[in-house]
């Protein structure tokens, strides 16, 4: 739960013109982590096998809410170790 809520706050501070509302909803399965944008899902934490680096998320957001949006430090290439 504290990943999802930092993960919101970060949306809503990026896209603070673009995105109006983030919603948070507990699972009753343990583990689970979706987004979504307009009730379509965009990330799953099952099939990604993982959490992604915040920049991955508002690189992905950013393609569908604000694609010519600049989002700085975060649009530089995402290293995988």
């Amino acid at each position: 739960m504290l990943r999802a809520t930092y993960f919101a706050q970060e949306f809503l501070t990026t896209f603070d013109s673009e995105i109006k509302a983030v919603t948070l909803i507990p699972s009753e399965t343990n583990g689970a982590f979706f987004v979504s944008v307009d009730d379509k899902k965009i990330f799953d934490r099952k099939q990604y096998g993982g959490f992604p680096e915040i920049k991955e998320l508002k690189q992905t957001i950013r393609d569908i809410v604000s694609p010519g949006k600049s989002l700085g430090h975060s649009d530089t290439p995402v290293h995988h170790s």
